[in-house]
Formats: structure tokens, C-alpha cells, sequence
């Protein structure tokens, strides 16, 4: 990087910066003579946000800097600024049409604190035009939030101590804010631009994000001799005689999957057959026969009856994933011996609650580095169930899911996820890979799902058909 022109990469961050705006304005009536103000903090992102407000004044854009730090402000980028017919103004116009949020950049820490910071970020709202707020482009990141974790510190009023951007155009490479906890619910439309850090970036990412081409590359194939038994064979142990649902969604989820038969074993097995009649159904999972993968937990209860199917299942040495019930019957460690001397791998699958019951603590503001620990404590894959959910494996990789979606935040939809990611096991993938799959599709089965109005879990499960047919159909979009 030192071989580089001093300025090299900031001028490149600028010009893509520039663009991106030139075509939000586009959609606004043009850029000439569009209203823009840039907020500018001290330091390099405030030398993108003057660089790149410099191109559009150059376009006959109106553009105004509000300088945060006056003493600190981008020598290169105001002076380029200034020549192109930028002005520097002490207060913002009246109306604007696009807002640069260049406040804090990478190396914030800890929400707005200062005074002039939060007066900035509170305005961006409040300068459209014609009764039309303004569009608000945050620079690399949105200012306040927690760049290495996503975590976005309120006020005291509760409010995000952050902006909250339409577009955020990021520089070389996404941020973990862009991408998970709260944070990147506050980045809105995300682009990438390129400014030729590739080079420098050949080492493991902190986070790797699903996509679906992911997905598609990961999918078990089916061949002229493909058959029930090679395609892998799915166990399910699952629900009772009071939560007889747990177990008819959990098996929908395996059914959906790319498994050539799945195996049922509890109580619930009569509601089980009634829906599912292709499944092979007994009442004890020391009954079921040979499976590739088990999937224990959902509406299995937590008394004597329900921890001897829990041990059976991690007597077998196979792929597992444990769930709701299941995580709660280790919570007094009575089962630990169980896992220990497990050789196959487990997954689970926690949401929040039930992450504090295992660990003692709740996962805080950092997501990701909760989920490696547990993964790492557990000696198995974590999936933390939410918004956007994380993947971590006891080696320290993790993975983040894009596609999640509010309307799964309903009863019995992860249960749909636990089935499928079963199946996914059965089916030969390895567990990281079976868990990002498996929340990456089960989010746009809820996305799916969500068009016709309020959600519920077997709408999911229903939905989780056209989204795998588009695999079979090799769709590289995935929407």
C-alpha cells in the first residue's frame, strides 16, 4: 500500500461516493443545482465526504459543508472543496436534497458523544425539500455505531445514538456494522466500492456473509443413481402429546429439505402421520432405525421421559441438531458427559433467552464474538437465532445471514429451521455450511411468506417450496 500515490485510495472512495449520490439525485430531478449538505467530522472520512462533495459541485450541485471540527478538517478535501464552489456554512440551508453523513467514520467508538456530532445527526431528517425528507448517504458507515460489533448505543431517551442512513457506501470491504446487530438496520441499501484494497485483503474475514450462490455451490445434487438412502435419511425428535405442532413443523422443514426420507420418533406421532403420511413414525427413538442426522428438541418437554430421548440421540454418532427443549435440558449440566464424548457434530440452535440460560449471561453487544465463545465452550456449531443471525464453529469462523426477516418472529418458525437444517446434516453438508443454508433459505421462506400478509410458521414451511425449487432450477438471483 505504501507503493500507492499519497491520497491514492481516499481520492478513489470519493469518486465512488460521488457517483452513487450523482444517481440518487438523478432520481430527485438531477444533479445540477440539487441541494446537498455534507456534514464533516475530523479526519479521513471527512476527507471522502469534502472530496466527493467536490465532484458534485463540480456537476453544478449546490453543495454545503457543515464542519464539525472547523481546526481539524481535511486540508486536501476542503481546499478542493472550496475550488470547485463548495461553501462552508455555519448553520445548514433550509431545504436540501442529499445528506452525506461524514461524521465519524471507522474509528468511532461508543455512539455520538459530542454535542456538535449529535446536532448533525439529528437534522439529517429534517432538510428535504417540498415536504420530502432528505436522502441521507452515510459515509463507509453510519456514524455511532459499533463498526467491530453492530451495536448501536441509545440515548437517554432511548433513541439510536447513530444515524440512520438510506444508502451507505462502503470503501474496500463490508464492516461487521453493515452486516449484523442493530447497526445494520440503520445502514440501509448497502454498495460496495471497490477502492483496490484486494491485495491487502487475503487473510480469513472476521465474517463471512451467505449468499446464494453460496448456497446453490453447497446444494447436494441428485444423480441417475440416487435413491432415499443415498440422498440421507433425517430423524426427528420432536414435540408431544401437548405440543403435537412442534413436531408436524419440524418434520415440514425436513420434508422440504434435499433428504430422501425422514424418520419421526415421539408421541406425536399421530398428528405427525395425519399431515406427513410419507414419514416413517415410531414412538421412541431407540425404535427409529439408521438416520444420518437427528434433530431433538421442539415440544419435547424437559421431564425424565424427554432427557432419555435427548440421550439417545446423543448416544447416536451422527450429525445432531438440539433445539428449545433440548438446550434446556443441559442447562444443569446433568448431560455433559453425553457430550463430551460425542466424535459427531452438534449444532445449536438458541435464540437470546435461551443463549442466556446456557452461557449466564446474555450475548451483549457483541453478536458475534458471544456466538464464538459458546461455539468454542460447547465444542459445537452455534446458530443465535434473530434479525440477522450468526453462525459460529468452535475454530473461530463465523458467518452472518442477510435474508432474516421480522415476520419470523412468530411460534413454530424455528422449529421449520431446525427440520431443514437437519435435513441439510443427513444430507452430507458440513455443519457451518448446513446452518448458514439453512437460515439463508429459511429467511427468504419467511420473506416468501410475508407477501400474503401476517405470517405464520406453516406458512413458512409452505413456502420453503418454491424458494428450493428455484436451487433445483439453478436461479443464480435467489429472490
Amino acid at each position: 500500500m505504501a507503493t500507492l500515490p499519497p491520497g491514492t485510495l481516499m481520492r478513489r472512495a470519493a469518486a465512488g461516493l460521488a457517483r452513487r449520490c450523482a444517481l440518487l439525485l438523478a432520481d430527485r430531478g438531477g444533479v445540477y443545482a440539487a441541494g446537498v449538505l455534507l456534514l464533516v467530522g475530523s479526519g479521513d472520512n471527512g476527507g471522502d465526504t469534502l472530496l466527493a462533495g467536490a465532484h458534485l459541485a463540480r456537476r453544478g450541485a449546490a453543495v454545503s459543508a457543515l464542519l464539525l471540527t472547523p481546526g481539524r478538517a481535511h486540508a486536501e478535501g476542503l481546499a478542493a472543496l472550496r475550488a470547485a464552489g463548495g461553501r462552508i456554512v455555519d448553520r445548514p440551508p433550509a431545504t436540501v436534497d442529499l445528506v452525506l453523513d461524514g461524521i465519524v467514520g471507522i474509528g468511532g467508538r461508543g455512539g455520538l458523544r459530542d454535542t456538535a456530532d449529535q446536532l448533525a445527526a439529528s437534522l439529517v431528517r429534517h432538510c428535504g425539500r417540498d415536504g420530502a425528507p432528505a436522502t441521507v448517504v452515510a459515509v463507509d458507515v453510519p456514524s455511532g455505531v459499533g463498526v467491530d460489533t453492530g451495536h448501536v448505543p441509545l440515548t437517554a431517551s432511548g433513541r439510536p445514538s447513530a444515524v440512520r442512513a438510506d444508502v451507505t457506501v462502503a470503501f474496500g470491504a463490508l464492516k461487521p456494522a453493515l452486516v449484523v446487530g442493530p447497526a445494520a438496520a440503520l445502514a440501509g441499501e448497502v454498495e460496495l466500492v471497490d477502492i483496490g484494497l484486494e491485495p491487502w485483503l487475503r487473510g480469513s474475514p472476521a465474517l463471512r456473509v451467505t449468499e446464494w450462490s453460496d448456497v446453490a455451490d453447497w446444494w447436494p445434487r441428485l444423480g441417475p443413481a440416487s435413491e432415499k438412502y443415498t440422498r440421507g435419511v433425517v430423524g426427528v425428535a420432536t414435540g408431544s402429546a401437548t405440543y403435537p405442532g412442534a413436531a408436524v413443523l419440524s418434520v415440514a422443514g425436513a420434508l422440504a429439505g434435499p433428504t430422501g426420507m425422514v424418520r419421526y420418533a415421539g408421541s406425536a406421532r399421530a398428528d405427525v402421520l395425519h399431515r406427513h403420511p410419507s414419514v416413517i413414525a415410531t414412538g421412541r427413538v431407540a425404535d427409529a432405525g439408521r438416520v444420518q442426522a437427528w434433530v431433538c428438541g421442539s415440544g419435547l418437554g424437559t421431564g425424565g421421559e424427554a432427557a432419555g430421548e435427548l440421550r439417545a440421540v446423543l448416544a447416536a454418532p451422527v450429525p445432531v441438531v438440539l433445539d428449545a427443549d433440548a438446550l434446556t435440558l443441559l442447562v444443569d449440566g446433568s448431560l455433559a458427559d453425553r457430550l463430551r464424548k460425542r466424535d459427531a457434530p452438534i449444532v445449536v440452535t438458541p435464540h437470546d433467552r435461551e443463549f442466556t440460560r446456557l452461557c449466564g449471561e446474555s450475548p451483549g453487544a457483541d453478536r458475534v464474538g458471544a456466538t464464538l465463545r459458546l461455539a468454542a465452550w460447547m465444542n459445537a456449531v452455534v446458530l443465535l437465532k434473530g434479525d440477522r443471525t450468526v453462525i459460529g464453529t468452535p475454530d473461530g469462523r463465523a458467518y452472518v445471514n442477510p435474508t432474516g426477516t421480522p415476520a419470523l418472529a412468530t411460534g413454530g418458525t424455528g422449529d421449520v429451521l431446525s427440520g431443514l437444517l437437519g435435513s441439510l446434516l443427513a444430507a452430507g453438508l458440513a455443519p457451518e455450511r448446513a446452518a448458514a443454508a439453512a437460515a439463508y433459505l429459511h429467511g427468504l421462506a419467511g420473506r416468501e411468506a410475508a407477501r400474503g400478509g401476517p405470517v405464520t410458521a406453516p406458512d413458512v414451511a409452505d413456502a420453503l417450496r418454491p424458494v428450493l425449487a428455484r436451487l433445483g432450477q439453478g436461479d443464480q438471483r435467489g429472490k
